[in-house]
Formats: structure tokens, C-alpha cells, sequence
């Protein structure tokens, strides 16, 4: 028997990225999968939804539990990220980026945790290894990724008495489309990939299956005496120092 067989999991921002590996992995071993993201899921049961908007979470979890009667497995993926420093920052964008990636996370798990209490559920949250350290320019993202790694240690100490576990991983340098996409933009690829590489100890960056191995198992029964905890995926970056 499959570990997920029977369950059901949700996985926002579940189209593409560790979203989409996250949903295949839980799919392969059984659960059954619902997405929730602007736009529509041609591989999934896709729910429509913007994060930007704090009415939308309420209406995902009704959805979902209308469709299939429980929740077993919370993931909350969905993000964004500006480039921009502080003083750059508009209090629009600064409160656009926390409620998709902090806010949105806390709305999801608020409506999500009567009927998790009801399953002895599970959640998971993405946050980044962003949430730990801080890349330039990056003042409003890591803001929330840090915030969201606190939200994980709250929920599990709030919330364990009732079987419910949350926990947190914190990727680093991720082969996403995004990233793809942001590489070919450098004047030289090639060279921006292999420098990447280099300042991971493991020699490479990662690739969104595995972010997805370590969250089936945040979710699996194996990990039951697991919670509060954020755990890095990042190759080895954050334990290596620069020279001197």
C-alpha cells in the first residue's frame, strides 16, 4: 500500500516549480492532489485563486472540502519575490510580498486546521534558506521567509496536542523555470551556472524533486515525532564560509 493512499493534500502554488514536484511526489504515492494558483491545472484538481487576496483562502478550503469531504495534508508553497533595497521598497510592494508569502500561509492554515484537527493532519510550509540569511536587495522577502519560519514553530507548539505537526523546509539554490529563466538573463550563462555550482559545497544546485523528497516525508507517518522544525535543503551552501 501506498504511505499516501487515501489521503488528500493541497499544495498552493502547486503548477509549477517545487509546487508541481511536491504534487507529483504526493501523487505517485497515492494521495489524491488539489492545486490552488492563478490560473488552471491541466494535471491536477486545479483550485483558482490569488494569494494577493486575503478573501481567497476561505473559498480554497471550501472548495476543497466540498470535492473531497477532508484534508489530510497542508503545503504552502505559493510565493513571490522583488528585487528591490529598502529604499527602493513601496509599502505597497513591502505589504504585497508579506501577504502572499506570510499572511496567505497564516489565512491558509487558519481555515485548514478544523478539519486537519479532524484528520491529525499534516502541514509543511516552504520558506528559504532567505528566511536564515539574506541575499541583496531581497529586504521584503526575507521579512517574510523569516516570519513564516517563525508561523511553523507557533502552529506546532499551538497545535500539537491535537495531532497536528507542522514543519518547514528552507531551500536554497532551486533548478526552477523561475531561476531558469532569471540565469539566461546574466550576460553569460554558462559561466553564472558554473559559478553557482561552485559556492555549494555538494558542487551543484538542486533540483525540486528533491525539496519534494524531504516535504513527502515531513508528511509521511515515518516523521510523527517531527515538529516545529525548519530544515534546510540548499546543497550545503549555508554551512560553508566565505574565504577569509
Amino acid at each position: 500500500m501506498k504511505r499516501f493512499e487515501g489521503q488528500v493534500a493541497l499544495i498552493t502554488g502547486g503548477r509549477s516549480g517545487i509546487g508541481r514536484a511536491v504534487a507529483r511526489r504526493l501523487h505517485e504515492e497515492g494521495a489524491r492532489v488539489f492545486t490552488a494558483q492563478r490560473g488552471v491545472d491541466d494535471e491536477f484538481e486545479g483550485i483558482t485563486a490569488d494569494f494577493a487576496d486575503a478573501e481567497s483562502t476561505d473559498d480554497i478550503i471550501s472548495q476543497l472540502i466540498g470535492k473531497a469531504g477532508k484534508l489530510d495534508m497542508l503545503i504552502n508553497n505559493a510565493g513571490m519575490m522583488q528585487q528591490a533595497g529598502i529604499e527602493e521598497t513601496s509599502l505597497a510592494d513591502w505589504n504585497r510580498t508579506l501577504q502572499v508569502n506570510l499572511t496567505a500561509p497564516f489565512l491558509m492554515i487558519k481555515a485548514a486546521l478544523p478539519h486537519l484537527r479532524a484528520t491529525g493532519g499534516t502541514i509543511v510550509n516552504v520558506g528559504s534558506i532567505e528566511g536564515l540569511g539574506s541575499n541583496p536587495s531581497h529586504a521584503a522577502y526575507c521579512a517574510s521567509k523569516a516570519g513564516l519560519h517563525g508561523l511553523t514553530r507557533a502552529v506546532a507548539v499551538d497545535h500539537g496536542s491535537e495531532g497536528i505537526r507542522c514543519n518547514a523546509v528552507a531551500p536554497g539554490w532551486i533548478d526552477t523555470d523561475l531561476n531558469a529563466d532569471f540565469v539566461e538573463t546574466m550576460p553569460d550563462p554558462d559561466a553564472f551556472r558554473r559559478e553557482i555550482g561552485k559556492i555549494h559545497p555538494i558542487g551543484r544546485t538542486g533540483s525540486p524533486e528533491e525539496v519534494a523528497a524531504l516535504i513527502a516525508f515531513l508528511a509521511a507517518e515515518e516523521s510523527g515525532f517531527i515538529t516545529g522544525q525548519v530544515f534546510t535543503v540548499d546543497g550545503g551552501r549555508m554551512a560553508k564560509l566565505s574565504l577569509p
